[in-house]
């Protein structure tokens, strides 16, 4: 892994997905049932956590470190990392259904795709419960010729209506991440909270929600914090990132960040948001304990 600018979410999925297969099995350690509350680590009233593919340390590590700033967990992690993020102390807040080049592309907007997406869930949904995991992304995937937004609409809701039981049933949350299609992800279906929220409204279970990316959204829409006052209930998770670039969350980028997370805050959210910018300055960690400090409200 590495902390250079160049690097993206996208291209840390190629070279996870080329290093290990999928070891659900042995990754998982006994954790208390995925619908007991988190406790948060630290001060405040968020949970803070940090995507893994943001640091290049090793996941012990990491985590070592983590703890020590405050943090309450490690998200976005593959199966075969969880035992590591729970015996640390830490929560894994987000996983990973899947080893996928093309996890982002292949959506639930196009149902071609909907049996393997399924398959994948119902593997990992209770693998989930039983490592103590409450979370787990999903992508609306990337537009498809010949399929409209309404139809894309109606697919995503069908395919995921489909699974929103089995999630519900073990406690989990499915996760459906809005990204820009502007910068990161040319083509991406999910770049409007509009588009998210109409399919959320279409599903209609609490098992099934939007992972609100607060640096896609700047980038597509702005009008960030009222956005998120008006459409809470449809949101399970909050990923952030300086605009532009993707770099920390201080005072070199568009954001006023302590003030999105105040309002996040005062919503009584009780999810995590978790922080996923790639440190520009020469001390990852301290970039890290900032960025803590910044979303401490």
């Amino acid at each position: 892994m590495s902390h250079s600018p160049g690097i993206t979410r996208r291209a840390m999925l190629r070279q996870l997905a080329a290093a290990a297969a999928f070891g659900a099995t042995a990754a998982l350690a006994p954790a208390e049932s995925a619908s007991a509350a988190p406790q948060k680590s630290g001060p405040g009233r968020l949970k803070q956590s940090l995507s893994r593919w943001t640091s290049k340390a090793p996941l012990p590590e990491l985590c070592k470190r983590l703890k020590s700033l405050g943090f309450a967990g490690v998200d976005l992690l593959y199966a075969d990392e969880w035992a590591v993020v729970n015996d640390s102390g830490l929560k894994v807040t987000m996983g990973y259904p899947a080893k996928r080049d093309n996890f982002i592309s292949m959506g639930f907007n196009d149902p071609a795709n909907h049996a393997t997406l399924l398959k994948e869930l119902e593997t990992t949904i209770p693998l989930a419960q039983k490592a103590g995991i409450s979370n787990v992304i999903t992508m609306f995937g990337n537009r498809v010729p010949g399929i409209d937004e309404n139809q894309a609409r109606d697919n995503c809701i069908a395919g995921l209506s489909r699974i929103a039981p089995l999630a519900a049933e073990h406690g989990v949350t499915l996760c459906v991440e809005l990204l820009n299609s502007k910068v990161d992800h040319h083509g991406y279906q999910g770049d409007s909270t509009r588009f998210g929220v109409e399919v959320m409204k279409g599903i209609g279970s609490p098992n099934v929600k939007l992972l609100y990316d607060i640096y896609h959204m700047q980038i597509m829409e702005g009008d960030v914090i009222r956005t998120i006052r008006d459409n809470i209930q449809w949101i399970g998770h909050f990923h952030t990132g300086g605009v532009p670039g993707r770099h920390e969350i201080d005072g070199t980028q568009e954001l006023n960040y302590h003030a999105v997370a105040k309002a996040i805050a005062d919503l009584d959210y009780q999810g995590y948001i978790a922080h996923e910018f790639m440190p520009a300055g020469p001390d990852p960690f301290a970039a890290f304990a900032d960025a803590y400090k910044i979303c401490t409200v």
